[in-house]
Order: C-alpha cells, then structure tokens, then sequence
C-alpha cells in the first residue's frame, strides 16, 4: 500500500523532510541566539548551552523508544501526537522567562522530536517500493544536511533583526500544516499486537549514551579533572556492551541487532557513525577557526560556513542519477575518500588563503557530505526485509542521533587535544591547533571509508536494478 498521492508522487517524503528539517533546525539555531536569551533569563550565555545538550541527549535517549510506541499506537496517531507536543514546545520556549523552563521545554521538544523523525522514516520505508527507495530517501535526507547550517545564520538573522522568540513561534504555522497533512497522508499502521516494552534496554541504552555524551563533554571543561570523565565514558562502554548483549539475548528487544547480520546495513551503522562523527564537527570547528583565528566576526563567519549548505544543494540534482549509475561500494569508498580529503585540507587553511579558494573547498566538501549522507541512508535498507524494518529503522536513527552528537563533542575534544600541542595565541586557541584538529577529524572520516571497502560490489543492486527494469 502507496501513500505517494501528491504531485510526483512524494508527499509522503516531503511531508516527512519538513518535520525532519523542522527537528534538525531546532537543534542548532539558537547557538547564535544564545547571547541575547541570556539577557533575557539573566544567566550568562554558557549557563544557556544546556538548552542544546537538553534537547540533543533527550532526543538520544527516547529515539530507541519510538519503534515500540508507533507499533503500539499506530503510525499517524503517533505522529501527528509529536507534531502536536513539537508545536506545543516551541510555544514554551517562546514563552519560557527562565532557564529552567526553558530546558524542560526544550526536553519536551526533544522528546517529541524523538517520535516524529523516525516514525515518518518507518512510514515512508514501509509504504515506497524498492524501485522509488533512492529518490524517497534523497528526498527526506537533505534536511539533516541543510538544516545544521542553515541554524546558526538563520537564528542570528531572526535574533538581530526581530526577536530570539521568533526562532520558536516560526514553528507554530509548521507545525499546523504538518498537523493537516499528517492526518491526510500517514496511514495509521500498527505493529505486532502483545509485544512488552523492554524496559531494560530502555535503561541500559539511555545510561550508555548519556554516560558517553556526558564524559565527552566533561572532558571539554576547562579545569576539569580526568578522572570523572574518564569513568563516564569507559562506564558507558562497558554499560553499551551490557545493551548489546541483552538486545541480542532479549525475545522483544528494544534495539533489535538482527539486522547488522546484513552486510550492507552494519556498514551504514558502522561506517556511517564515523562519518557522521566527522562531517557533525565541521559546522562547530569551521565558525571558531573564522572568528578565532582569522578574527572574522560572527556573521561573515557564518556566511562563509554558508558556502557548505551552497555544495550541498548543487549535488542534491545529482544524488540519484549517480547512485542508479554506480555500485553503491564504489561511491562510498571513492566519494568517502574525497570528502576525507577536503577535512584534511582545512588543515592548510590560513588567513592568507583567498576567500575564493576556501570556498571552493567548503562548496566541494558540502557536494561529496551530500553524496556520501545520502549514498548511507539509501544503501542501510535496501536488503532488510519488510519485517525487520521497524527494529533496523530505529537503531539506524539511534546510531544517526548519538553519532550526530558526538560529533560536535569530538570536534571539541579534538580542539583541547591540539591545544595541547600547539602554542596559545592571544585569543586563547592558535591556528595550529585548528589544523592539527581537523587532522584528528579527518581520521575519522577516512576510517568509515575503509569500513566501505568490506561491501561487495552487488550490495545495494536490488532497488538499482529495479528502476533498470521500469525503465
């Protein structure tokens, strides 16, 4: 059964990329706004970067969740109920006159966000045919690349021109168009009746990436001891370890690991994790590198981020045709190594470097993370049968959500390392260490390219070869 019923046949995906466009926004745009909130709440602007971490760790932890949830209660009622508490919270974070209110909105919104991602993604994989799986997926994997770098000018934008609570009440008209559709366009399935909440692995993978995220971000804490970090994340280690082996002992496990027998899908959580660790870094090492060692301001740092988002959306025309034309094992190991490539040239970059030239680079890096992102998201489902779909749908958005936010962790971690090395300049961080971590970056980017090479060369023929055939 089909749901495809608007023009071309994807209303389905486009209803799903706009709430998916919606939650990533969310995430990163009001990093810029951050100052004048403090204002506003009377808390200086580093109190206020718990109202990102609140609403990313809230968003880890209920994602394994949804699966369950929807199965229980049905596809549209369970999204259209997120949207509703997504619109909701934006209203409360518009009205929130304080930094405890306006975190627990933000964990209302990040708990909401948890449901309606990937419960539209379950619904578009359930109801598009293998044949039309590479232009669904294109179409609702855009707003994770675009979203993140779109946040931060367009929050500045909004906060210098009108006001920071104008950031949430945009979602409001969103969130009611979605509402309506939702209702037209979700059929309202249901899984496999009788079927308990496993509420160990609940546990058990909410403490392992709170732990992980956490200890990460301990580490980053000018002045911190080693020890506690250090026993968070070896802690959270050995907590995942514990998960893995339950899901894999349980009869209804929440993160069901069937599927990483699939060749093709445990490269996209493996593989797919490293990459989304390196290209996640990126939007938070590029502005500090402008700002910091360049000594741009804020806003023509951004606009020179923008150059990312520019090669982004010159490749998406492109996306399908190439995957229809080359073995998915070719693209990710050729265009893998090509985005790795542009990481480590970010190493070179210098204020004496023309502003062309850089943004030739940033352009070319934006067009190989749209091909690789979308080449991931694509290849992940395309040999997993209809039955393990929902479980595989949900670990992959897990993995996708924790990778995401390790990423900006790393990034900073990556940044302390180097300070180690590298002489203090007088805004506190030297060019040197920018390069040397984006060097630690890039390894990270280059080691999910290897893990491609472990493909073989058919992996992903079943939905090229079908749209041969229909052609």
């Amino acid at each position: 059964m089909k749901q495809l019923s608007l023009p071309g046949g994807y209303g389905l995906p486009l209803l799903v990329a706009g709430a998916i466009f919606m939650e990533n926004l969310d995430a990163t745009v009001i990093v810029t706004a951050l100052p004048k909130m403090a204002e506003a709440f009377g808390v200086h602007a580093i109190d206020l970067n718990i109202g990102v971490s609140a609403y990313i760790l809230t968003l880890t932890v209920f994602i394994p969740a949804s699966g369950w949830i929807a199965n229980r209660f049905g596809t549209r009622t369970i999204f259209s109920l997120a949207i509703i508490l997504f619109t909701l919270s934006s209203v409360l974070c518009a009205m929130s006159t304080s930094l405890p209110t306006f975190t627990a909105a933000r964990m209302l919104q990040g708990f909401s966000g948890a449901l309606m991602v990937p419960v539209g993604k379950l619904v578009v994989l359930r109801n598009t045919a293998k044949g039309d799986l590479i232009k669904a997926i294109a179409t609702i994997t855009w707003p994770g690349l675009v979203a993140p770098i779109l946040g931060p000018p367009l929050g500045g934008f909004i906060t210098t021109y009108a006001s920071w609570h104008w950031i949430f009440i945009l979602n409001v008209p969103l969130g009611i168009i979605a509402l309506l559709l939702s209702i037209k366009l979700i059929p309202n399935e249901k899984g496999e009746k009788g079927v308990p909440f496993d509420v160990a692995g609940f546990i058990l993978t909410g403490v392992a990436c709170l732990g992980l995220m956490f200890g990460l971000d301990l580490f980053n804490k000018s002045g911190a001891s080693y020890w506690l970090p250090s026993f968070c994340v070896i802690g959270s280690l050995a907590v995942g370890i514990f998960a893995v082996k339950h899901s894999l002992n349980s009869a209804h496990p929440l993160l069901p690991m069937v599927a990483m027998k699939i060749k093709s899908y445990g490269v996209t959580i493996i593989g797919g994790s490293l990459f989304r660790i390196a290209i996640s870094s990126l939007p938070f090492l590029l502005p500090l590198l402008f700002q910091l060692g360049y000594g741009m301001t804020a806003f023509n740092a951004g606009l020179l981020v923008l150059s990312v988002f520019a090669g982004n959306l010159a490749m998406k025309p492109f996306t399908s045709a190439i995957l229809f034309r080359f073995p998915f094992r070719s693209i990710l190991v050729v265009n893998g190594f090509l985005n790795a490539l542009t990481i480590f040239a970010c190493a070179f970059l210098t204020p004496s470097v023309p502003t062309s030239l850089t943004f030739v680079l940033l352009f070319v890096s934006g067009m190989t993370r749209s091909m690789q992102f979308t080449a991931i998201n694509t290849l992940a489902f395309s040999q997993v049968p209809s039955a393990q779909m929902g479980g595989a749908n949900t670990l992959f958005n897990t993995a996708q959500q924790l990778s995401s936010g390790l990423g900006i962790a790393i990034g900073a971690l990556a940044l302390r390392i180097a300070e180690h090395v590298e002489p203090a300049a007088n805004s506190g961080t030297s060019l040197g260490s920018f390069h040397l971590a984006f060097i630690i970056v890039g390894c990270f980017a280059l080691l999910g390219m290897f893990d491609s090479l472990t493909l073989r060369a058919t992996d992903g023929d079943e939905i090229r070869q079908k749209k041969k055939v229909a052609s």
